[in-house]
């Protein structure tokens, strides 16, 4: 089962619509907190429709309390500061995908100590919307691995 790991997510819509993709492609949802909203928030819910129930969602205290738990074999730190274009890289069943935070991207001092893996973009753009990251490159991990519990409406 890959892992989607969000490190201290500020906005709920982008959370929501992560738990959403993350219960209808079987991934699991990890957060790191502090994050920028309570988890009953009605911007969350909507997103989530309600698939929170549906999905496996984990909250850990701090980063190392999430390497503690989680025990990722192997963690790709997804960041626009890096140069390994995602779509280069062979995934794996139990790959973890760690997102940074909306405004200000993963620390380096993370970036530092895991494989880091990019989004190709236009000359001059800063950033894609989180969700939108997300989902991109969970597919692509989800597509290698032959979409693995799927079924095809």
């Amino acid at each position: 089962m890959l892992n989607l790991v969000l490190f201290e997510p500020e906005i709920p819509n982008n959370t929501g619509s992560l738990i959403r993709l993350s219960a209808n492609m079987g991934a699991s949802l990890h957060l790191i907190k502090p994050f920028g909203f309570e988890m009953t928030d009605k911007r969350l819910r909507r997103a989530g429709l309600d698939y929170k129930e549906l999905a496996q969602v984990f909250e850990y205290e701090n980063f190392d309390h999430y390497l503690d738990k989680a025990k990722p074999e192997r963690l790709f730190a997804v960041s626009s500061k890096v140069q390994t274009n995602y779509a280069e890289v062979e995934y794996q069943e139990s790959d973890s995908f760690l997102f940074g935070p909306e405004t200000r991207g993963l620390p380096q001092e993370i970036l530092d100590r895991f494989e880091g893996i990019t989004l190709p973009m236009q000359v001059g753009s800063r950033s894609l919307n989180l969700s939108n990251c997300v989902s991109i490159v969970a597919y692509e991990a989800w597509r290698q691995i032959g979409f693995i519990g799927a079924k095809y409406v």
